[in-house]
């Protein structure tokens, strides 16, 4: 950004002080703590300016879920993985996370001893860091629309979860995705869906996601797996209560659990 130039009239004034801060401190006198207020408030807003515009902040998905104002059904994934791998234990060494944020949940799991990852990121990567760029380029994490078939073999996956994702879709692209999560998977699909009532995006994101998150009630998503010819895998659904109940874990998001194709 360029500088307007200096007003050479405008010179520093007795004692080497800037006119306005000399002000300043003249009144700071008389109430000392209002200047040391205002020097730090200022300082605040100056270190937090500058932070941000380098680019070097960086907001986690639990932060991010507080800024929407909802529960991030992503950050949610990463909490669920021990009562997921109480669930599904074998299945757990192969998995596909589909949802934005997909970066993080990758990681997380190949940070775990004999595990393979990959992830679907149904959205732009706009302001992904270096590790989630070196996943993309290395193929282990993809950018793509999930209202189209998936790039997958059938099977490819033991499990697939998904996470802040299908919400957003109508029941005409739901009709088609749905289903082709279950094709890639070899055991099961998990479906990890926010609660109706909870606020899923701000407003200046609509324009990343689409649309505004349709949050349905656990009956209508019963309803549509019945309707697509979908089967719960109500097994894995029991061992993942057993397993959230020993660990005191409570999902803030709607949990599903779907068989693969036989």
């Amino acid at each position: 950004m360029s500088r307007r130039p200096v007003n050479p009239s405008r010179r520093l004034g007795d004692g080497g002080s800037i006119p306005f801060v000399a002000s300043i401190q003249s009144k700071s006198q008389n109430s000392p703590l209002i200047s040391i207020a205002l020097v730090i408030v200022g300082a605040i807003l100056l270190i937090g300016y500058f932070y941000s515009s380098s680019g070097g902040a960086s907001i986690d998905i639990k932060d991010a879920s507080k800024l929407e104002g909802g529960s991030s059904c992503t950050l949610e994934v990463l909490q669920a993985l021990p009562v997921l791998k109480k669930t599904y234990g074998d299945s757990m060494h192969k998995v596909l996370h589909v949802g934005p944020d997909t970066c993080t949940v990758v990681s997380s799991l190949l940070a775990e001893e004999d595990s393979e990852a990959w992830g679907i990121e149904p959205y732009e990567l706009d302001d992904a860091g270096a590790k989630c760029k070196s996943l993309v380029r290395k193929g282990i994490v993809r950018v793509a629309d999930i209202k189209f078939p998936l790039p997958y073999r059938a099977k490819s996956f033991s499990l697939v979860i998904v996470s802040d994702a299908l919400d957003y879709l109508s029941p005409k692209y739901l009709n088609k995705t749905l289903p082709e999560l279950v094709r890639v998977s070899s055991d099961s699909v998990v479906i990890f869906s926010g609660y109706p009532g909870q606020q899923r995006v701000r407003g200046e994101q609509l324009a990343k996601f689409g649309r505004p998150a349709k949050l349905r009630s656990s009956s209508w998503w019963i309803r549509f797996f019945v309707q697509t010819s979908l089967e719960e895998n109500e097994i894995a659904g029991k061992k993942f209560q057993q397993a959230s109940a020993k660990k005191a874990y409570a999902p803030a998001c709607q949990v599903f659990h779907l068989k693969s194709f036989s």
